[in-house]
């Protein structure tokens, strides 16, 4: 297994909106928290840091946007300072009412098994920002898959 290769983490999905929607719902704290953090400080802007809070885990973390393409691609750094890593987001419209979005997470640090539970927790992560974001934008539910990711006494 050549681990070079593998020192990322990828989730993706269809969600039926238009692309300028699905964008927005990542660049505008306004509606990422509905089903993500709970707070942003601002819109994300490119060379611009923003800090996104999880009010329920009581963690906040200072993102820096790197790459705005409007409706195309975001990319932002974040992580500890000695772990900084890049997410990148391609958004792909299918036609006028379907976006397809890939989240990227790369530039992992450390041994294989350090590697392996980064990717893992990663791919975990964006999966369930995703089917959150779907479910929010295509039906107006907040399903609180984030919050309830770490319930209350196991967390």
């Amino acid at each position: 297994m050549k681990t070079e290769n593998n020192k990322f983490a990828k989730a993706e999905m269809l969600i039926r909106k238009p692309v300028s929607e699905v964008f927005q719902a990542f660049i505008n704290p306004e509606i990422t928290s509905k089903f993500w953090f709970t707070k942003g400080s601002g819109k994300l802007e490119e060379d611009q840091s923003t800090e996104w809070t999880w009010e329920m885990y009581g963690f906040s973390l200072t993102v820096l946007t790197k790459v705005i393409k409007e409706n195309q691609k975001i990319v932002i750094e974040w992580g500890n300072p000695d772990e900084i890593t890049l997410v990148e987001w391609v958004f792909t419209p299918l036609d006028e009412n379907e976006t397809f979005v890939s989240i990227t997470n790369s530039g992992l640090k450390g041994d294989s098994d350090k590697i392996i539970d980064q990717v893992r927790n990663s791919t975990e992560g964006f999966t369930l920002v995703l089917a959150g974001a779907k479910a929010y934008l295509e039906h107006h539910i907040q399903l609180n898959l984030v919050l309830d990711r770490f319930p209350k006494g196991l967390a």
